[in-house]
């Protein structure tokens, strides 16, 4: 984009220069010739279009000097503006401008939306997960190769950039995020985003990855809401392995299948809801909609009910955990 606009700011340049100097050049003759007869000699000079002259040069060197150097250093002008702007629409970059643009627009608009910091090693399995859940996220990476690898499953909006940059995180959307997964490689680099994430919006739900288990107790009192350390979650993952391997292979045929995505999810009841005081067997959630209940957990109350009765009271503020499909999810939140 900076070369188009050179190219274009030298074309405008040589035609005002072109018509400036056919005017002095008039009033140094003693000709009293007008501007636009002027840029009109200087377009036809600059195209070599073969019209004749319209200012007469007859019996004027000086005239006739300034046409040739006007006629070589303008034709070098436009070729090159010619030039660079062909280039920038054959090599599709007025298409990837114009899609950023768009992206940045679309970036701006969103509400409630999380944000990846990081699509390498572990961000390109959160951003599998979120686009198979269908949430609405942004990701953040430096490096494009990243971006390109995690957006053959789907298309994304996202920053390239430094996640640890104040700027990189306010394009991101991070004053109007709901959440943010600081997943970089290095514990320093994932420890300033969560500083700087906490500071920019208090109220954001800040999930950190460290690698060196010292480093927790520091992401907590950056402000992480939950820190999640990857050897940990692999060695609980190596063991289950061992001894209850039913369970892992049910658990990864959930992840992996594509066409009918079903997830432990939890639905919170909202305080305008018409079930609140309620039992559970009267919500027909469990004989309507199908949708099994797992546990439940009160407002501020740390353990959870795990399979509730059916005579369990509905309260505000309630959270459901559920295992369905992602409509299903949609559809329950509606319902409640």
């Amino acid at each position: 984009m900076k070369r188009v606009i050179k190219a274009v700011l030298l074309i405008i340049a040589v035609f005002v220069l072109g018509t400036t100097g056919y005017v002095i050049i008039g009033l140094l003759t003693g000709h009293h010739w007008s501007l636009l007869n002027c840029a009109y000699m200087t377009i036809i000079t600059l195209a070599t279009v073969g019209y004749g002259e319209i200012l007469d040069m007859s019996g004027n060197p000086i005239g006739r000097l300034y046409t040739i150097v006007l006629i070589m250093t303008g034709m070098g002008v436009l070729l090159y503006g010619v030039s660079t702007i062909t280039a920038f629409i054959v090599e599709g970059d007025l298409t990837k401008a114009l899609w950023r643009r768009k992206m940045e627009k679309e970036i701006r608009k969103k509400r409630g939306h999380f944000i990846v910091c990081g699509a390498g090693s572990t961000g390109f399995y959160i951003i599998e997960e979120l686009l198979a859940t269908g949430r609405d996220f942004v990701v953040i990476d430096k490096e494009r190769e990243n971006m390109e690898r995690a957006r053959k499953d789907g298309e994304f909006p996202y920053v390239l950039g430094d996640a640890t940059d104040d700027d990189i995180l306010l394009k991101a959307g991070i004053k109007e995020a709901g959440g943010i997964v600081t997943a970089l490689p290095d514990d320093k680099d994932n420890l300033f985003v969560t500083v700087s994430a906490r500071e920019l919006n208090k109220n954001i739900r800040i999930i950190a990855k460290v690698i060196d288990p010292q480093s927790r107790s520091k992401m907590i009192l950056a402000g992480a809401t939950s820190v999640v350390s990857p050897n940990a979650i692999g060695g609980l993952r190596m063991v289950s392995e061992m001894v209850r391997p039913h369970v892992v292979t049910f658990l990864d045929k959930m992840l992996r299948e594509r066409d009918e995505v079903y997830r432990f999810e939890e639905v919170r009841i909202p305080e305008c809801s018409r079930f609140i005081g309620k039992k559970l067997k009267e919500t027909g959630i469990l004989d309507e909609m199908g949708i099994p209940i797992l546990a439940i957990r009160e407002s501020g109350i740390e353990n959870f009910i795990y399979n509730p009765k059916p005579d369990t009271e509905i309260k505000k503020e309630m959270v459901f955990v559920v295992l369905a499909k992602s409509d299903e999810v949609r559809r329950l939140k509606e319902y409640l």
